[in-house]
């Protein structure tokens, strides 16, 4: 791919028609119905092409993908989203449309792009969605830059810290959501595509292939279309995010309007109850079990979600 992109179409980017294999009411049946939509990039300051989707108008919404996840899997939401507002998603490095380098894979590192990506914007004020993975950069992001910037924070179902060490009590723990012991086996296990219960206590794998939600199931597809990732260069944040331990910057350092979403399927669902409780006057959002209530529930149940973000964002 050649760099820089300057507001690229998808089916520019992809060279032909993309059609999803669920029609949805309300929602774009191929790509190109989705007019709005481009995909651009910029240049870090050590030298690193970023890509970023962008849509819509109006109040700036910046979106930060999971771990080995881009913008394609928020088309819907970016569709639903950017009628309100002028919504982003940037491809973290190693991901998505991102460049792939072997150097910057720290979430600290992560956290100045997506300052350089505001920048790159002139964006003096946003609100940000940090969803797993991205939750975590927009954690150090606070702990290096403060909220300032930060209009709002949305966490989307992110464990203050994966590895548990060997001397916490069950009850600290449970607060951090954590649910490994072993970050290099864990991490294996992830970047192979197979985990088991003594590695990693989580099912998130189990939920990432049900694709019973035609939302789902769409941009899934479309990440397939669209997406060449590359595990030898997803996999190296992995250690650094892996035993990080956000807990001091949620309890003391978020001091903007803040909302967590979580659901019942969630294996970290006592820790996001416990953010809740520290971040003051922060909402709590548990989707149930019928309604996506998954790690991946943004993308699952992208309809309700984006009411509920919207409810949050427009009080705010």
């Amino acid at each position: 791919m050649n760099y820089p992109l300057q507001a690229l179409s998808l089916r520019d980017l992809l060279g032909e028609e993309f059609q999803f294999p669920h029609e949805i009411a309300g929602q774009p049946s191929k790509a190109s119905d989705f007019a709005g939509l481009t995909v651009s990039s910029f240049v870090t300051t050590d030298n690193v092409n970023l890509a970023y989707w962008e849509a819509g108008s109006g109040k700036p919404l910046v979106f930060i993908p999971g771990w080995s996840a881009n913008g394609a899997m928020y088309f819907h939401l970016m569709q639903l989203l950017s009628q309100h507002y002028h919504v982003y998603v940037l491809d973290v490095r190693n991901q998505g449309l991102s460049e792939k380098a072997a150097f910057g894979n720290r979430i600290a590192r992560y956290a100045m792009d997506v300052k350089e990506f505001a920048e790159h914007l002139d964006l003096t004020e946003a609100d940000y969605c940090g969803w797993s993975m991205g939750a975590s950069v927009m954690w150090a992001y606070i702990d290096l830059f403060g909220t300032r910037g930060v209009r709002t924070l949305t966490i989307i179902d992110q464990a203050p810290s994966i590895y548990c060490h060997a001397d916490w009590t069950e009850q600290e723990r449970l607060d951090a959501g954590a649910f490994t012991t072993s970050p290099e086996r864990m991490i294996a296990s992830y970047t192979g595509g197979t985990t088991n219960m003594l590695i990693s206590q989580t099912r998130v794998l189990e939920r990432a292939v049900d694709v019973s939600s035609p939302y789902f199931h769409n941009v899934l597809s479309l990440v397939q279309a669209v997406v060449r990732d590359d595990m030898a260069f997803t996999g190296q944040v992995l250690f650094d995010h892996t035993t990080n331990d956000w807990r001091d910057v949620i309890s003391t350092k978020i001091d903007v309007p803040t909302a967590i979403f979580t659901g019942e399927y969630s294996d970290w669902l006592h820790s996001q109850h416990w953010m809740n409780s520290v971040i003051e006057g922060s909402q709590l959002h548990v989707y149930t079990k019928a309604e996506n209530g998954d790690h991946f529930l943004a993308f699952k149940n992208p309809e309700k979600f984006a009411a509920d973000l919207r409810g949050f964002l427009d009080n705010a």
